[in-house]
């Protein structure tokens, strides 16, 4: 049987990158998706492709950083299978400034798409899912949550995701909800197609590559099933080891 059978899957970010590849993922295992974003047409396209693969998807139009939007996202999940079992934050967005360059607009908008959306995410969700006796949720975060590199906004908002899941484990464990953290390393998608760090990342990776985002939703995976059902609170790095060290 596979092994989300019968559980909800409600995925932000879900038209494009690892969002997206995640999606199909846990379909593929079983789940029934819903496909969250702002990219309306991109969104339905992946839950096209779900459906066409034999598996179960909705399409909600989302903006994380809205209350209002997130009760109704939960609203129509609940209508649409009866609850949400699972939860993985992975929308997100970024402006490659340093603390002296970076716009306090620009700022704002990173930390709030990148972890009070999370957290509305969280706040919502985790009722329903103690109604139903239990869940998982996953934040996507980056390897840049356990290291110091140059986006301020995006560092500081992605160590954020950090301590709020710790938080969430603390808080949800006795409900039965577990909260866990993957920390991916680079990941070529379209968003950063043509980045010339894309290529020197993967060069100094022990590994000698950068991550796919079939290898994220593989840790996602890992994470919402009940393979780890006494794991929470945990921070996964998925980067080819390079926030252990450099290769000599």
């Amino acid at each position: 049987m596979a092994r989300l059978h019968g559980r909800i899957a409600v995925i932000t970010g879900a038209s494009r990158g690892i969002g997206a590849v995640t999606a199909r993922r846990l379909a593929s295992e079983g789940a029934a998706v819903v496909v969250c974003d702002l990219l309306d047409e991109r969104g339905k396209g992946v839950v096209d492709e779900i459906v066409a693969a034999g598996g179960a998807a909705i399409f909600i139009h989302l903006d994380v950083t809205s209350q209002a939007q997130w009760q109704a996202m939960a609203t129509e999940a609940q209508a649409w299978r009866g609850g949400i079992d699972i939860l993985v934050n992975n929308a997100g967005i970024n402006f490659r400034s340093g603390i002296e360059h970076v716009e306090l607009e620009d700022w704002s908008k990173v930390i709030a798409v990148n972890l009070t959306g999370p957290m509305m995410g969280i706040k919502t969700v985790a009722p329903l899912m103690r109604e139903r006796g239990g869940g998982a949720i996953v934040n996507i975060a980056s390897n840049a949550a356990l290291r110091g590199v140059g986006s301020a906004a995006y560092c500081a908002s992605k160590w954020g995701v950090r301590g709020l899941a710790k938080v969430a484990a603390l808080e949800f464990a006795a409900a039965g909800i577990r909260v866990n953290t993957v920390c991916p390393g680079v990941v070529p998608t379209e968003l950063n197609a043509g980045q010339p760090y894309v290529q020197t990342t993967g060069a100094k990776t022990p590994m000698g590559r950068v991550a796919t985002a079939d290898e994220i939703a593989g840790a996602v995976l890992f994470l919402v099933s009940d393979d780890s059902r006494f794991i929470t609170g945990m921070d996964m790095p998925v980067d080819g080891g390079i926030t252990i060290g450099l290769p000599r």
